[in-house]
């Protein structure tokens, strides 16, 4: 609370000063002070309105009543809900870059792991691909600034190379088998963000698919990825909702259509007024009849969440994993002249059963109640669904008599416990030190014909396949960066070591998050879990 009161304290402080200032103020007279104060007081009900027309027309030394504005703002919207925020307008474009769908900048994925930027992927057809930039290249210098060996932090070398589109930016590239620094210039473009992940067949007839946000082209991304899988004999499909914050509620809408039949409830609003704003599915989804589940965890939420509750609360398809963030209220986004922005919660939304997610917030505690996923933890609830206790005033029965619960997050039909099976102390240790990561790096940079060469899952199957001594090759690189073998431990870990290492160079390839996801779903217990539960429905 005192966060909030403080600016304001001082601002009262300095109203009540005023009058003290008169009597002594030679180069005002009472006059004009009265004449100035009616002035400003028209509205006297807008009392911070007030004030800072106070501040800036009387107060003692000159003050910036901008930067005063950029402080209160905050902490007054702080005040409200945990999810209603106040975005500056230098921040405005980070914040709606996943939700636009769209960057200026270069187009290249880089990692900087050992304080050299190492492009890991040129976007095909984007200015650095039309410019000669090649996967593997070293960025030494940006312009004239030299960013190699410079510790810079990533953020810092992102700013420099994105920029207004149709400017330039000149890069020295340190090239394999090229003696000498390689200049390039590059136009910068628009680089699209893809919010579908990886899409790909996992068996025969069972799909994959994973949504990270829902931005403005989620649902275009999903029907086409879905139609092309189709045509390569998919029947069935497990949606990937996990750690997908959510996004824009119109694209969460557009893909629940595609799923259910016509006339289903897909999801309520319900405003300070009681208004509600129903939205039903149209039945003209082209994916009515597939088989289908939904993966969720602790971190999906808002549109995400509305999804989930639509597919569960319709009887239409099974969630998969465990209790979802508990994110229920609506946000609309509401400019400022100035290029900021107000994210205002104006609404509630319900599912199609009437269940209200959103998990229980004091207005202005927003420190507990980012602490819920750490109790969850600390409660054992991501180990045991046991450990989750619902209020039986919070249980709604779907159509088809599922009992479902509101009231804190989209609780799996079936719950799928955090597994740390084979994180030994080795493990942990060639992980946290990144270790594990580098060398998929220099795995890449040793075999860089041949991953670039790389266009279908089939042949990076292939290319891992045929390197039978991957793990051991990698035990003898972490030896030479510090961490000694256990092979007791290596055992223990050798299928969480192997799915990593294949799925972290699969990710340097082409194929992207869809190499990554192709190679680790093997130790991934929600996805093998919800195959054998496809497979077996089919069969019932």
């Amino acid at each position: 609370m005192k966060n909030i009161l403080l600016p304001l304290i001082i601002a009262v402080s300095v109203v009540a000063g005023i009058f003290l200032g008169v009597v002594i103020d030679r180069n005002r007279t009472q006059a004009n002070l009265e004449q100035f104060v009616a002035a400003t007081s028209s509205s006297p009900s807008d009392k911070l309105s007030y004030t800072l027309s106070l501040i800036n027309g009387l107060y003692v030394d000159p003050v910036d009543v901008d930067s005063l504005i950029e402080e209160v703002i905050p902490e007054l919207i702080s005040r409200l809900d945990p999810h209603s925020v106040y975005i500056p307008a230098s921040d405005m474009a980070a914040a709606n870059e996943t939700l636009d769908g769209e960057f200026d900048g270069i187009g290249v994925m880089f990692n900087m792991s050992t304080d050299t930027v190492v492009v890991l992927n040129v976007i095909p057809r984007g200015p650095s691909d039309k410019a000669g930039v090649q996967n593997g290249d070293r960025i030494i210098r940006i312009d004239d600034s030299l960013v190699a060996g410079q510790k810079l932090p990533q953020d810092g070398v992102v700013k420099m190379l994105r920029g207004r589109r149709g400017t330039k930016v000149r890069l020295s590239l340190e090239r394999q088998g090229v003696s000498s620094l390689v200049p390039v210039v590059v136009e910068r473009g628009i680089i699209p963000i893809k919010s579908l992940d990886a899409a790909f067949m996992l068996t025969p007839d069972i799909a994959f698919v994973r949504l990270s946000a829902f931005s403005k082209t989620s649902y275009k991304e999903l029907n086409e990825a879905l139609g092309k899988l189709r045509e390569e004999g998919m029947k069935k499909v497990i949606l990937d909702l996990r750690g997908n914050s959510g996004g824009f509620l119109d694209q969460a809408i557009a893909i629940a259509n595609l799923f259910l039949p016509q006339g289903d409830l897909i999801v309520y609003t319900e405003d300070r007024n009681k208004q509600q704003v129903k939205e039903y599915s149209t039945g003209k989804g082209g994916f009515t009849d597939v088989g289908l589940v939904v993966l969720i965890d602790e971190s999906s939420a808002s549109s995400s969440e509305i999804l989930a509750g639509a597919i569960q609360d319709n009887d239409r398809g099974t969630v998969v994993g465990r209790r979802s963030f508990g994110k229920g209220l609506v946000q609309r986004q509401i400019p400022y002249g100035d290029g900021s922005a107000l994210r205002l919660t104006i609404a509630r939304y319900y599912t199609p059963t009437g269940r209200s997610i959103q998990k229980p917030y004091d207005r202005g505690a927003a420190e507990a109640y980012n602490m819920d996923l750490f109790n969850r933890f600390a409660h054992s609830e991501m180990f045991s669904a046991d450990s989750i206790h619902l209020a039986d005033s919070l249980k709604f029965r779907t159509p088809g008599g599922k009992i479902v619960y509101g009231g804190g997050g989209i609780m799996p039909d079936i719950f799928v416990p955090l597994d740390t099976t084979g994180y030994t102390a080795w493990f942990r240790e060639v992980t946290g030190k990144n270790i594990l990561y580098r060398y998929t790096l220099d795995y890449t940079d040793r075999h860089r014909k041949e991953m670039n060469r790389i266009s279908s899952l089939s042949e990076l199957q292939e290319l891992l396949d045929a390197d039978t001594r991957l793990v051991e090759d990698f035990v003898d690189y972490a030896a030479r960066n510090g961490v000694k073998p256990d092979w007791k431990q290596i055992e223990t870990s050798r299928p969480l070591i192997e799915a990593e290492l294949r799925a972290y160079i699969g990710r340097n390839t082409l194929l992207d998050y869809t190499g990554f996801y192709a190679n680790i779903y093997v130790i991934d217990p929600a996805i093998l879990l919800s195959i054998d539960y496809l497979n077996n429905e089919s069969e019932q």
